[in-house]
């Protein structure tokens, strides 16, 4: 039992070609090993094609396979050499000198178990099994292992000589029509291939496409509600700065209407005062006009001012004036965004694979003018140059109160919503500075990591320092190790996932690419640490 084991282990450590031990064993691309010069030999005879072979699989291959030694391989088939393995009856199945030889093998002669009267030439039993498997090879005449061949051939009858005649006139239509398959079989895996990955290809087609409805979909539904919300919003203003007038018109009205009142009362009390002042005016006699002149009372303070008659009446003009100027803004406001929301739609992908820019002109195809939020900006930050820099000034700023201001950590976030391809670049002076993409509903108050850009799950950062760069991403870090510049560039592809950071210097040099999945806009942003004059600016790209 054991030397059956033994002549396994033999076997299968053999290299096909020379039916020896292997001898500085290389693995192919299909799996199987061969000793490195027998391959190489092998390959050698097949220069001028464009494929080559496994001699075993008949599996094809291009360009021709680059050698490598297996280094697993070789250290076992030494360790089995030590343990005796070579140590197998080499008559068993080596050719002796009473033995025919195989005329293939290279190296030691396999004794042959046939011989063929189209080839003239003996095969040992791998080397035979092409007659078996080969339909052109498979019309030749085999016999018993001969050394003499020719003779024998010639020794026999006639029909063994027209099989002779046949050969020398087959032989050749048969070895080019063996080359022809050879090539054929090659074509045919490329098109078997070509089909694999084209049928792949379609089923991620029809996966887009029906990504893409279904997207276009829910984005409808999304928007519909989202402007139905908004016309809801506009007609309860509406409907409250009608009840708001209605009720100030009531109230207005009440009161002029209680002063028209008391008016005309006094007006009656007047002209009737006016009469008897009139008819005692008129008495002619002396004695009787003093003697009732104590009796007239005297005239009553008035109970209204005439001052409303004198000023300007704008009643609720000034109502329609602030309801304009609304109008006016939200018309300025959906201008401004539906250009960002046009584009978005523009934007989106319905093409499978679109690769990352290479290029530094073409990333500038996605470049966004980025602008930051004052709201947002820590008190120890001033914006400049049109809210396009910042800079970490130390001394605390009188802003005023805002909910969307950080207020432990110096930094500051964009105003621009980032969604499908967009590139920008920052251009910093001093120490450091963090570069950062963030959404919007980051937290802004306190010291805690919810507010810290890259500290979360809300936000990615790149930092940026003289000893190198820092990515901060989902609570985790890498450091990258390259030379200093102080011009970095952001790709984001909103998508695709995709958040990629370049040093911009001669070229385009790719720090870190970020793959996740973005659930919500995103927005730029920078954060400084405690050098004071640092300052970092997003640069206007033409």
């Amino acid at each position: 039992m054991a030397l059956n084991k033994l002549k396994l282990d033999q076997e299968t450590f053999s290299c096909s070609i020379c039916l020896d031990l292997l001898n500085d064993p290389v693995t192919i691309p299909c799996g199987h090993s061969y000793c490195m010069h027998c391959i190489k030999t092998h390959w050698d005879g097949e220069e001028g094609r464009r494929l080559h072979g496994c001699p075993q699989c008949r599996k094809t291959f291009t360009p021709r396979p680059v050698l490598v030694k297996n280094i697993m391989l070789a250290e076992l088939v030494e360790q089995l050499k030590k343990t005796g393995l070579q140590a197998a009856p080499a008559d068993h199945c080596y050719a002796g000198d009473e033995d025919v030889a195989c005329d293939v093998c290279s190296r030691r002669k396999l004794k042959a178990i046939k011989s063929c009267l189209v080839c003239l030439a003996s095969y040992c039993e791998k080397h035979l099994q092409p007659h078996y498997d080969a339909p052109p090879l498979k019309k030749h005449k085999l016999i018993d292992p001969s050394k003499k061949l020719q003779q024998h051939i010639c020794s026999r009858q006639d029909e063994v000589m027209k099989i002779l005649a046949d050969a020398y006139e087959t032989a050749p239509i048969a070895a080019e029509r063996a080359e022809k398959q050879k090539e054929l079989e090659g074509r045919l895996q490329q098109i078997q291939q070509r089909i694999q990955v084209g049928e792949k290809d379609l089923k991620l087609l029809q996966q887009e496409v029906e990504a893409i409805n279904g997207s276009a979909d829910k984005a409808v539904v999304a928007c519909e509600k989202i402007f139905t919300e908004l016309v809801r919003v506009i007609q309860k203003r509406s409907s409250e700065v009608k009840k708001q007038i209605k009720s100030q018109q009531k109230t207005e009205v009440s009161r002029a209407k209680e002063l028209q009142k008391k008016l005309e009362q006094e007006i009656t009390e007047l002209k009737r005062k006016d009469a008897e002042l009139q008819q005692l005016s008129d008495t002619e006699d002396h004695i009787q006009f003093l003697h009732n002149y104590p009796s007239v009372s005297a005239l009553r303070e008035s109970t209204h001012s005439s001052s409303f008659n004198i000023r300007p009446l704008r009643y609720f003009e000034d109502v329609t004036a602030a309801v304009s100027e609304l109008r006016d803004k939200l018309q300025d406001i959906l201008t401004e965004k539906w250009t960002n929301i046009s584009l978005t739609v523009s934007d989106a992908d319905v093409l499978l694979s679109q690769q990352e820019p290479k290029t530094r002109a073409d990333f500038l195809k996605y470049s966004r003018e980025i602008t930051l939020d004052p709201n947002t900006t820590n008190k120890e930050l001033v914006l400049s140059e049109g809210n396009r820099r910042a800079t970490f000034m130390k001394q605390r700023q009188s802003y005023s109160s805002h909910t969307d201001r950080f207020t432990y950590w110096c930094q500051v976030l964009g105003r621009e919503s980032l969604t499908g391809r967009c590139y920008w670049e920052v251009e910093y002076r001093g120490k450091a500075v963090v570069v950062a993409v963030s959404y919007k509903n980051i937290r802004r108050a306190g010291s805690l990591h919810e507010c810290c850009f890259g500290c979360n799950d809300k936000s990615c950062a790149l930092s940026c320092y003289r000893e190198g760069y820092t990515v901060y991403f989902n609570s985790s870090f890498i450091t990258i190790s390259a030379p200093l510049c102080f011009r970095i560039g952001v790709y984001l592809d909103h998508r695709a996932g995709i958040l990629s950071f370049y040093r911009v210097s001669e070229g385009m040099t790719l720090l870190h690419r970020v793959q996740t999945l973005f659930t919500e806009p995103c927005y730029a942003g920078l954060r400084f640490f405690d050098s004071a004059g640092d300052s970092a600016e997003f640069i206007k790209l033409k």
